[in-house]
């Protein structure tokens, strides 16, 4: 290790690394700024081994063996993660080393390490990824004794972070106001897709099976995103507006996926509906790129409402025109590439989807406007300053 050297632990929970695109990106930005990098994550399809080093960024892996859906299940899911993520710590504090702790949420206990390490003279930064008592509240409906520990979780994180990393305005808001972060010490920044890797690939006309149009979605299977309004708007889109022409394709895994299956079955739309499971990026950008409207059918939530979705940037650097439920940071992120339903209303949702691949010319415009918006201002380049301005405050 060169003299001098700034040496950071990336904890992250919830996914594998690379393939949590935020957390790779951060940790690429910071290697090309002369960091040493280290990851703890959980292993995951296709991320199985233990360590491995790539692109000069040290990768630590450890067992999940089991993905929870239950308050009593993440519990016990988290335990073990953190489990882990202490024993791997201790070993790199012994080998390469670390200055600071970059945290992502989920879950918010890892400030827990940040205490230890503390004693230690490491630092600690909080990358606030998700607001955790309102993604309880969205999974389970209900404010108890869990959300109340959530809140308290949350509020100790921030107290032990010296700099917060937000992913917008409304999450730098919640550190501010909830967690009682000196605004100087949040820093915002965006989740924006690295356009040297988007690919754009020749559609391919067998994703169709016959139809005129393909609608395509990106995300995570889960009771808050929202899938079962989308085929609940498929219904409506086939029956009440008369539509049979339009193939949708379902990207991504979780723990709703052989529920959303069998509801597509049930409701007699799994003939014109596909779930991929999870793919590779370059099945991902070819199946995107294969489509004439993207959507995100995210359940309109306190959670929800306040949060970036990738997937909103990834359409738009496609090129794609968009559906999806009036959010605030859904229309901050897309303006003009998107079309709004009103919120979990799928009958509306059909409407809009319809009324869009009617108007080829609108859908060209909008899809135009997110890839020049995207180029501008979203894409990850553009965050770079941003990401090095708190790593800089934390070292000061």
């Amino acid at each position: 290790m060169l003299p001098g050297k700034r040496r950071v632990l990336i904890i992250v929970e919830n996914l594998p690394c690379p393939f949590d695109r935020r957390v790779w990106q951060e940790a690429r930005t910071l290697t090309a700024h002369g960091y040493l990098v280290s990851i703890i994550c959980p292993k995951g399809r296709g991320y199985d081994l233990s360590y491995e080093c790539l692109e000069g960024i040290h990768v630590h892996r450890h067992p999940m063996p089991f993905e929870a859906d239950s308050a009593l299940g993440y519990g016990l899911e988290y335990a073990t993660a953190l489990f882990w993520e202490f024993v791997l710590s201790v070993r790199i504090a012994l080998g390469r080393g670390f200055d600071v702790i970059q945290a992502c949420n989920p879950p918010d206990t890892i400030f827990l390490l940040g205490r230890f390490y503390r004693l230690f003279g490491k630092r600690f930064i909080f990358d606030h990824h998700d607001i955790n008592p309102e993604l309880y509240e969205a999974k389970f409906n209900r404010r108890d004794r869990w959300y109340r520990l959530l809140v308290w979780l949350e509020r100790m994180t921030f107290r032990t972070a010296r700099v917060s990393i937000a992913t917008n305005e409304s999450y730098r808001q919640i550190a501010i106001e909830r967690g009682g972060m000196d605004p100087a010490r949040v820093f915002v920044v965006r989740s924006g897709p690295d356009l040297t890797r988007v690919q754009h690939l020749p559609p391919d006309p067998s994703l169709r099976k016959g139809r005129r149009y393909l609608v395509g979605y990106i995300g995570v299977m889960g009771k808050q995103e929202g899938i079962d309004l989308l085929l609940e708007a498929v219904v409506h889109l086939r029956r009440n507006l008369g539509r049979d022409d339009v193939q949708f394709v379902l990207i991504g895994s979780g723990t709703e996926v052989e529920a959303l299956r069998e509801m597509s079955r049930q409701l007699g739309v799994d003939d014109c509906v596909d779930f991929t499971g999870r793919v590779s990026d370059t099945e991902l950008w070819r199946i995107l790129g294969s489509c004439d409207v993207c959507v995100n059918p995210d359940r309109v939530t306190a959670m929800n409402d306040k949060s970036t979705m990738n997937k909103i940037i990834e359409y738009m650097a496609l090129g794609k025109p968009i559906v999806q439920f009036e959010m605030t940071e859904g229309r901050h992120s897309a303006g003009e590439a998107s079309l709004y339903a009103l919120p979990n209303d799928p009958q509306d949702f059909a409407v809009q989807l319809r009324n869009l691949l009617d108007d080829p010319a609108r859908r060209e415009a909008m899809g135009r406007f997110g890839r020049e918006r995207v180029e501008s201002s979203l894409a990850w380049h553009h965050q770079v300053p941003a990401l090095l301005a708190p790593y800089d405050a934390a070292f000061d």
